[in-house]
């Protein structure tokens, strides 16, 4: 293992621009990768928490059968939860936040109707679930902050969309850096290699070297990624709580540990993948 260690090393060395180039390329794109998984981390935070406010309000009308809307409205698919407000108490809920509804409603009587709130599975179900609802006989009008909840989602969806494109595609050119790399490296060794086969020594002999080192420039993108993405991520949010502390950022070690391992795992896994796939080729257009 030591001498296999030792001609990876040299290898690297003397094979030193690409070598820096696939590492620059593979930190970048692990950088980009955790920067996504870490954005898509806070927008599912952030979707939960929406799912946890957004409500479907549905207006009856005044001759509407209330518990046969609720039970068809509790068997739509996507409402996780369903329940019946009357008007007395939505008066009482105005009354709340504005003390003269009431005596407003003692002049003019109670202007609001019996209402259906409905919480629906995922925030991006919530025009579905609309729709539905608004569908129902003895319904008047259905209100869930079209503006706000479509938008969100929109632009939520639309961000995560773009960072997995940009990393599949990263990942991609960074596969065919080490690709290449590893095929300059055996290239360069191309004698050594004839006379290594001739005197006997198996495919695995001649390959492990270079898988090494594919191996090694992984490793050490992983960590230089990690180095800089950490203290980065956790500075940002921490002036994000700062600025807006009801934005719900991630911060728990417990949370961003297996993430950010899972991207360190990644980087040595692309590093070992790509290095086994070239010097399999190689040495099939050797024989």
């Amino acid at each position: 293992m030591k001498y296999h260690l030792r001609q990876a090393l040299l290898a690297m060395r003397g094979n030193v621009t690409a070598t820096l180039a696939t590492l620059m390329t593979m930190t970048l794109t692990l950088l980009m990768l955790g920067f996504v998984l870490l954005l898509t981390l806070n927008v599912n935070r952030t979707i939960e928490q929406l799912e946890g406010q957004v409500e479907v309000a549905a207006f009856l009308a005044g001759d509407a059968q209330d518990e046969s809307l609720l039970a068809q409205a509790r068997a739509i698919p996507q409402v996780r939860d369903a329940r019946l407000v009357t008007s007395t108490q939505v008066l009482t809920e105005m009354t709340q936040d504005s003390p003269f509804a009431r005596d407003a409603a003692a002049l003019v009587g109670n202007p609001y109707p019996d209402t259906l709130r409905l919480r629906v599975s995922r925030v991006e179900d919530t025009r579905t679930v609309a729709a539905q609802v608004a569908a129902l006989p003895g319904v008047d009008d259905v209100e869930y902050g079209a503006g706000y909840v479509d938008t969100t989602v929109r632009t939520l969806s639309a961000v995560r969309l773009a960072g997995y494109l940009l990393v599949g595609l990263l990942l991609l050119g960074t596969l065919f850096n080490i690709l290449n790399a590893v095929r300059v490296a055996m290239y360069a060794r191309r004698d050594e290699i004839s006379v290594m086969r001739l005197l006997g020594a198996t495919r695995g002999f001649i390959r492990m070297p270079h898988v090494l080192e594919g191996l090694i420039v992984g490793a050490l993108a992983a960590a230089l990624a990690l180095a800089i993405l950490t203290p980065a991520y956790l500075s940002l949010t921490q002036r994000v709580q700062q600025l807006a502390p009801v934005f719900p950022v991630v911060r728990d070690p417990g949370t961003l540990a297996p993430l950010l391992g899972g991207v360190a795992c990644l980087g040595i896994l692309i590093g070992l993948l790509g290095s086994v796939f070239a010097t399999r080729r190689y040495l099939q257009e050797l024989e």
